[in-house]
């Protein structure tokens, strides 16, 4: 499944908060339509990798590299710019605007690149059926239930088609029958669109769902399939 050079690449990755190191050397890589799933206790630095990945947050000291160019020497506004476009997010609790409907909250990342409204809304439609959520498009987050708030979280992450698709605990708050299903189709979805996912999780049901996974443990990274 590997190419030659990776989609996403850390390098000695450092971060800490005040005395407290949440990276210590951490080095990562991540190909093209690759899941990753990565694990680790509460606090070994997961979610701080998964943000200086994604350029949210800067390290101390180490690189990131996405696409041969380094995250930390772009201006703000150009990382801004990929995570509206080639950056997708999962987060535990799907974090939807409870003001707009589900349809429009799909649609919101196209509306922020500056798509038509009637295209926007067009594309999120295709993805709400896509996500087997196509019958709670006009309704608002809250009316609806928690596995299908989370597919509509999974359909805003995908409708820009982006190259990578962060996770953090996408099934956290769902039960397993429901967090079975939003994998399936998330890994689904992101392998026929060559997306490559980086999947925090603490469960091993959901890391099933990978292709490769790696721990995290002192803010230290060490791949289960013996490289990086």
């Amino acid at each position: 499944m590997t190419t030659a050079e990776p989609l996403l690449h850390a390098a000695d990755l450092r971060k800490s908060y005040g005395p407290t190191p949440a990276l210590d050397g951490a080095s990562f890589a991540v190909h093209p339509g690759e899941v990753v799933a990565v694990m680790g206790p509460s606090g070994s630095g997961k979610s701080t990798l998964l943000h200086c990945l994604a350029g949210i947050v800067r390290p101390d000291s180490g690189t990131v590299h996405y696409r041969g160019r380094e995250l930390s020497a772009m201006p703000d506004t150009e990382r801004s710019a990929l995570r509206r476009s080639e950056f997708g997010f999962v987060f535990q609790f799907g974090q939807l605007v409870p003001e707009l409907t589900c349809v429009e909250n799909v649609a919101l990342p196209l509306r922020l690149t500056g798509v038509a409204r009637k295209e926007a809304e067009a594309r999120a439609v295709e993805w709400l059926e896509r996500l087997e959520v196509e019958d709670v498009g006009r309704h608002r987050p809250g009316q609806v239930s928690g596995g299908q708030g989370q597919r509509v979280a999974v359909a805003r992450a995908l409708v820009t088609t982006p190259r990578v698709v962060f996770a953090d605990e996408p099934t956290g708050a769902l039960d397993s029958l429901n967090g079975e299903r939003v994998m399936r189709l998330l890994t689904d979805a992101a392998h026929d669109t060559r997306a490559a996912v980086v999947l925090v999780t603490h469960e091993a049901r959901v890391a099933a769902y990978s292709d490769r996974e790696i721990v995290v443990r002192d803010g230290r990274v060490r791949d289960l399939a013996g490289t990086i």
